[in-house]
C-alpha cells in the first residue's frame, strides 16, 4: 500500500504556511460554539459500542453518498447489523475520491484512532476490530476523546422547554471542560403549521410555569426560559431560517386574532404568520441584546425536499439541500431595525449559498462598531460548505470584503464526537491561504505577525467574542 497523503504537512503547501500550522494553530485549544451534540451523553460520558455506532448513526453526510452510491437504505438507516453498515461503508469510502468525506473520514481514523490504513474493503474488518476495542478505554468515551483534543468549551443547541439537567451536572462535576447551552426557539416560531405549534406550546408553557393566552404572555414564557438558560451558563441563541423575516410588529388588531387563535387552537389560521415571526423574533433579539448574549442566524438551507424518504425517516434524513432565497433586503432591514432601537447584539451569520458570500460579508460591515471587534461576522462555511473550497471561498470574502483578523473561526456544527479533527481542517486551510500570500509576494514574510492573526482566529477571537 503506498504512503498515506496525510502526513504532518497535508494541505500545507508552502514553509511559511507549514511554521504557521505547526507553530501557532496547532496548538491553540478548542471551543467549538456550535454543535448538536446531546449533552446527556457527555453527561454521561458515554462508551460507544462499536465505530459503527460512534461514526455512521446520524451522518447525513456518509448517508447521501452511500445512497448515491445505491448502497440499499437497510445497510444507511435500516435494520441491518452495525458491522454490515461499517463494511457497507467502508466499500464506499474509496469512491468518495475529491468529496470531503474522503478527507474527512481518514484523518478522524488518523488522529483519534491512529489508523494510517486507508479504509476499504480490504482493511475494513481489521481496523473495525482495533477500533471497538479502542472505543472500550476510557480514553475513547464522549468525555475523553473531547479532552484528547483539548476541547475547552462546547456550545450545544437546545429548545427553550430542556430542562438541562445534563448541562447542570456537568457544571456540578467540574473539570476544565465547560458545555453551555444554546436557546434554540424556532418551534415558537412554527405558527404556519398548526398542530405543531400547539403541541410546542402545551410544552412551552409546562417549562415556563404560566398559561399563554397572548402574544405578550408567549414572549415572557420565552423570556423566563430565557433567564434559566442564562443562569446555567447560556451566552448564545441560534436559529435555522429560510431567510430572515422582514421587521414586523402586530398590530392592535392582529394582537387581538392572535388571542382569539389561541383560544379556539386555531380554528382558523392566523392571517399574518410573517408579521408574527418578524415580531417575535425581533422581540427575543431585544432579550438577546439585553442580556449580552451572541445571536446566531443559519440561513439558507433548504430542508426535506425527498417527502418520500422524509415519511420513512423523519426529518434529518439527508435529503436537505442549498437554496436559492433572497437574502439581502430582509437581512439589512431586520438588522438595521434593531440598530435602529440601540438593540443590536452581537450576531453571527452564517451562509449555505455561496452565491451570497458577498452580500453576507458586505452586510456585516454595515453594522459594525460597539465594544467588540467583529460586531456581526461572517460565520464559518456551514454544512455544505464546511469543506475545502467552501472554507477558502469564506475565507476569501471575508478577507477581501471584511476584516479577516477579527474573524472567530471554525464550529463543527456536528452531532459526532468524531468531529473535532474538522479543527484542524479549518485551521490547515487558513494557514495555507496565508502562506500562498506570502509565496506569491501579497504578505509580508513575517511569521510572528502572521502567527499572531492565526492564533488569534483559531482561539483568542472566540474567546474574547463569546466573553468567557
Amino acid at each position: 500500500m503506498k504512503a498515506s497523503i496525510f502526513r504532518d504537512d497535508f494541505m500545507l503547501q508552502s514553509a511559511m504556511a507549514v511554521r504557521l500550522y505547526h507553530g501557532y494553530a496547532a496548538p491553540q485549544p478548542i471551543i467549538d460554539y456550535h454543535n448538536h451534540l446531546p449533552p446527556a451523553e457527555i453527561a454521561a460520558n458515554r462508551q460507544f459500542a462499536n465505530l459503527a455506532e460512534i461514526w455512521l448513526k446520524g451522518d447525513h453526510y456518509k448517508w447521501r453518498a452511500m445512497r448515491t452510491l445505491a448502497v440499499p437504505e437497510s445497510l444507511i438507516t435500516g435494520e441491518a447489523p452495525d458491522e454490515e453498515k461499517f463494511r457497507a461503508w467502508a466499500a464506499c469510502l474509496p469512491h468518495t475520491l475529491r468529496n470531503p468525506l474522503f478527507h474527512w473520514s481518514q484523518l478522524e481514523l488518523l488522529r483519534i484512532f491512529g489508523e494510517d490504513r486507508y479504509l476499504n474493503p480490504e482493511t475494513a474488518d481489521s481496523i473495525y476490530s482495533r477500533c471497538n476495542e479502542l472505543l472500550q478505554t476510557p480514553e475513547f468515551s464522549a468525555r475523553g476523546l473531547m479532552e484528547k483534543f483539548k476541547v475547552e468549551l462546547a456550545g450545544t443547541t437546545d429548545d427553550p422547554c430542556d430542562n438541562l439537567e445534563h448541562h447542570r451536572a456537568m457544571a456540578a462535576s467540574g473539570g476544565s471542560l465547560r458545555v453551555i447551552p444554546t436557546f434554540r426557539p424556532d418551534k415558537a416560531l412554527n405558527i404556519g403549521q398548526k398542530d405543531a405549534f400547539f403541541e410546542y406550546l402545551d410544552r412551552l408553557e409546562l417549562a415556563a410555569g404560566m398559561d399563554i393566552r397572548s402574544f405578550d404572555d408567549l414572549l415572557e414564557a420565552l423570556q423566563r426560559r430565557m433567564d434559566y438558560f442564562d443562569e446555567q451558563g447560556c451566552r448564545m441563541s441560534d436559529h435555522g431560517l429560510t431567510q430572515l423575516p422582514m421587521p414586523a410588529r402586530l398590530s392592535r388588531e392582529e394582537q387581538a386574532e392572535f388571542r382569539a387563535f389561541l383560544a379556539s387552537h386555531g380554528a382558523r389560521p392566523f392571517s399574518n404568520p410573517a408579521a408574527f415571526c418578524g415580531h417575535l423574533l425581533s422581540a427575543l433579539c431585544e432579550l438577546y441584546h439585553r442580556k449580552g448574549w451572541v445571536q446566531q442566524f443559519h440561513l439558507g438551507a433548504m430542508r426535506n425536499n425527498n417527502s418520500r424518504l422524509l415519511r420513512l425517516l423523519g426529518a434529518d434524513a439527508g435529503v436537505d439541500s442549498i437554496g436559492d432565497y433572497p437574502q439581502a433586503a430582509s437581512l439589512s432591514a431586520f438588522l438595521d431595525a434593531l440598530d435602529q432601537r440601540g438593540c443590536l447584539a452581537k450576531t453571527i451569520l452564517y451562509n449555505l449559498n455561496p452565491a451570497d458570500n458577498e452580500v453576507f460579508a458586505t452586510m456585516c460591515g454595515n453594522f459594525s462598531g460597539g465594544t467588540q471587534k467583529g460586531w456581526v461576522q461572517f460565520g464559518s462555511g456551514w454544512w455544505f460548505l464546511d469543506q475545502k473550497d467552501g472554507m477558502e471561498r469564506q475565507l476569501n470574502t471575508l478577507s477581501y470584503l471584511g476584516i479577516l483578523s477579527t474573524f472567530i473561526g471554525m464550529t463543527t456544527d456536528s452531532r459526532s464526537f468524531l468531529s473535532w479533527p474538522r479543527h484542524e481542517y479549518f485551521r490547515r486551510v487558513l494557514c495555507n491561504l496565508l502562506g500562498q500570500d506570502v509565496e506569491q509576494g501579497l504578505l509580508p514574510d513575517d511569521e510572528q505577525w502572521l502567527g499572531g492573526m492565526v492564533a488569534d482566529i483559531c482561539y483568542h477571537n472566540i474567546k474574547a467574542y463569546i466573553g468567557i
